[in-house]
């Protein structure tokens, strides 16, 4: 797997399309079709068409079960392509023969003929707020978006652990587990002590963002 994180990915070496027009614009050189998150496109120059990419019944469903997964649009046809979201940052991978899972709000584009699919985030349970994610595997591009300048994580160097609104996404194959800690006097705005991490181990990396998302306000008695 190769990353842009690193800031040398050398686009002779591999094959593809996917450039960064700058840090927070994704450039697609398209001569075909691109799957991208719906209200994404920026601008574009040539003759290209867009629509909507549902997945399939059975994906649409786990959509509206799990609330998960990026509404994503087909785009087809010749020329340059930027996408963006919200100024967010962008990141690239190039995956070969791989698979990652995607928090489905930070997914923003990918080659078509990677597979994906909506997964439960096996180990993790309903306090880590990531119960499901989108795993995208295969061999091509993925760009993702984060908030603000992201840290990629070795996971091999050891247990690792991430806020699970900061985790932007992961090697599909680490083992996925929850930890907690509690701190009486360390509060951290929603009304316990206790917080609540992703764990991670094996080999691979975990994308972590500058952001923990919204706070979710809490329920008066």
């Amino acid at each position: 797997m190769r990353s842009s994180f690193f800031g040398n990915l050398d686009q002779g070496q591999v094959p593809g399309h996917f450039t960064l027009q700058n840090p927070k614009m994704l450039r697609v050189q398209l001569n075909g079709e691109v799957l991208a998150r719906q209200g994404s496109m920026v601008a574009f120059q040539g003759q290209m068409d867009f629509d909507y990419e549902g997945g399939g019944v059975g994906k649409f469903l786990k959509k509206m079960v799990t609330g998960e997964g990026a509404p994503l649009m087909r785009v087809r046809g010749q020329g340059a392509l930027l996408l963006a979201d919200n100024a967010q940052d962008v990141h690239l991978f190039y995956l070969e023969n791989e698979a990652i899972t995607v928090n489905g709000t930070n997914l923003l584009a990918f080659d078509p003929q990677l597979a994906w699919d909506i997964n439960r985030v096996q180990g993790a349970g309903m306090a880590s707020g990531g119960l499901f994610n989108t795993t995208v595997s295969g061999t091509g591009w993925v760009a993702v978006t984060a908030h603000g300048s992201p840290a990629l994580l070795d996971t091999s160097w050891g247990p690792t652990f991430a806020d699970g609104q900061s985790a932007v996404c992961w090697s599909a194959g680490l083992k996925v587990g929850i930890n907690r800690t509690f701190k009486a006097g360390a509060l951290i705005g929603r009304g316990s002590g206790e917080a609540v991490q992703l764990a991670f181990q094996g080999q691979g990396f975990v994308l972590v963002q500058a952001s923990e998302g919204p706070v979710v306000a809490q329920a008066r008695g």
